[in-house]
This record gives C-alpha cells, structure tokens and sequence, in this order.
C-alpha cells in the first residue's frame, strides 16, 4: 500500500515507518523537522514541508497517490498548550482541516489518527474503556478530541474511513536502539530520568505529590512504542471507507511518577536526585487502559508490558544517542 505519512520524522511516527518499511508498504514522510529528524527516517521517502502549506502538501500528495493516511503531525505538549492554547489549535486543528481537504480532494479514504487518553480527562473509575465520557483538561486533548468529531463528520458525509488510536504514554526505543526518543526540549518523564541519570541534568521535578494515588504522584500507563507501531499497522489493515474505530492502545495497568523513578536507577544504576514542585495545570491523577477493545477491534495487545523492560530500551537508547540524532 501508498501510504502518505504526516510528522513521519518524529517519535512515534519514525517507529510506525520503520514497520511499514519492513513490511513492504511504500512510503512518503512529510514532515516540518520542528519536532522530527532526519536520522530517524529514509532520506528518499521524507519530503520536507507543512501542513500550513496546502500548496505544497496538494502537489506532494498528488504526485505520490496515497491510498492511506497516518497522521502523526501535531503539537503534543500539555502545559505548553495551557500557555499557548492558540497555537495548539491552529497546528492540531486548522492544519489537519488543511489535510482532510487535500485527502478530500484526491478521493484518499483511509486515517489513522494519533489520539490520545487526555480526550478523557479525569474519567469515572479506572481502567479507562473507550465508552466513558470525555471531557480533557487541555487544549492539547480538546484538539485531539475535536479532531475525532471533525473525523466523524467526514465519514458520514464523504466516506473517511479513520481510526483514531487513544494511546496512553508511548516510551522505550526501537529493539534495535536505532531510533529512540529524542525531544527538545525533552518534556516526558522516562527521557528526563534517563538525563538525569547521565548527568545531563542535575534532577528531575515532580509535579505535586498529593495526588489521590497509593504514593501521592500521578499514575500513568507507559506503552511501549513499538508496540504502537504494530496497533498503527493493524489498524490500518483493518480500516475500509466509511468505517470508524475508536481504540485505546494501552497495557492495562498505572505506573506513578516515583514508581518509574524507582525503576530507573535499578536499571541504571545511577542516583536519580529529585526535586518536588506544585501540581502542574492540567494533569489528571490517574490514567490507564483498558486494551480489551485493542484486541476485539485490531487483534492488537501490547507484548512489552513489564516497565523495567521499557526503560531498559530507553536507556540504552540514549546511553548510545546522549545527544539524540544530533551525533
């Protein structure tokens, strides 16, 4: 299959190429390289552009003919979108606008969208399946969610087909440690520990230790990423015009920040110095998955759900990238 990808170059987008790569699909990454490299992908399948830029991103995917879309491009920070809200829905919102309307255009009838749980807010009870109600904290998840509705329309009006993948905390490396998690500034928290761990920083904050949770800091589920890349593959496979599908991509159970503190430095074996801070505007207590839909929907679980694995992928990512694909 064609299949067009937006912010390809990033994180998650990079780990669902390399897959698709390897199972033989053929690709173009159309990417700004704000938040992408081009180390993590293959120099002839990214063209550089922005979704700002209908003009471009019409003539790109004219001449490559997706018959599928991924879409990863987004702006993905949740304090940063409390500070700078306009911005958030200009690049979440207005430019995946731009997108639908070029995939409109050339009759392109296959989504898959990064979702995420912030959609939910602080949800009802624990663990999160995807009929509870949402109501997010952020602009960051109301874009998201307002994306899905726009998403909804579509297919009833034109026929889209789209999958909208709610994926909790993606973390870890590629197996291989080829491509990993490199943010500037860095703003997950496996990634900071592991900076503090090689001396990168001098100590990672806690925002709020008072939290309704057993250790009084924020509970989140940490899913490994490439096992999202397999969720994005399926669920692509799975998608035919005019169908919706609405999953969370999760592991099923909740790791606190000082869980995953803890962990750390029995992986590393480093000290981890930690300062505490207030609560910070717009996290929720607690958030985890119910992957039951994952598998009913997409035949889809994740296989790394152990932490300690995940942060071992992690840190011998960055031990061998310090200065992520800047090397």
């Amino acid at each position: 299959m064609r299949i067009f990808i937006t912010g390809g170059a990033g994180y998650v987008g990079s780990h669902c190429a390399r897959l698709l790569r390897e199972s033989g699909h053929e690709l173009c990454i159309y990417d700004n390289l704000s938040a992408g490299h081009r180390g993590a992908v293959e120099a002839s399948e990214l063209v550089v552009g922005d979704l700002a830029d209908v003009k471009k991103l019409h003539q790109t995917m004219s001449d490559f003919g997706p018959e599928a879309v991924m879409h990863f491009a987004a702006s993905t920070a949740v304090g940063e979108s409390v500070k700078e809200p306009l911005l958030y829905y200009r690049n979440n919102v207005v430019n995946t606008v731009n997108l639908l309307e070029v995939m409109k255009s050339l009759e392109v009838k296959k989504l898959v969208f990064s979702s995420t749980c912030a959609t939910y807010g602080v949800p009802p009870k624990m663990p999160i399946t995807e009929d509870m109600p949402t109501h997010p904290l952020s602009p960051y998840g109301r874009t998201k969610l307002i994306m899905e509705q726009v998403y909804a329309d579509c297919s009833r009006a034109w026929g889209l087909g789209f999958a909208a993948l709610r994926y909790f905390n993606a973390s870890g490396a590629s197996f291989d440690v080829t491509i990993g998690e490199d943010h500037k500034p860095e703003t997950h928290l496996i990634p900071i520990v592991l900076q503090v761990a090689l001396g990168q920083r001098e100590q990672v904050e806690i925002f709020g230790d008072d939290y309704p949770t057993p250790d009084g800091t924020c509970i989140r589920d940490y899913i490994h990423v490439e096992d999202l890349a397999d969720a994005h593959q399926r669920a692509l496979l799975t998608l035919t015009p005019g169908k919706q599908i609405i999953v969370n991509l999760g592991t099923g159970s909740g790791h606190s920040v000082k869980e995953v503190i803890d962990v750390t430095e029995k992986v590393t074996g480093k000290k981890i110095n930690v300062k505490m801070g207030p609560r910070r505007e717009g996290d929720t207590p607690s958030l985890y998955a119910d992957p039951t839909n994952g598998q009913k929907v997409l035949g889809w679980q994740a296989k790394v759900t152990n932490l300690e694995d995940i942060i071992q992928t992690a840190w011998e990512w960055h031990r061998e990238h310090p200065n992520g694909f800047a090397e």
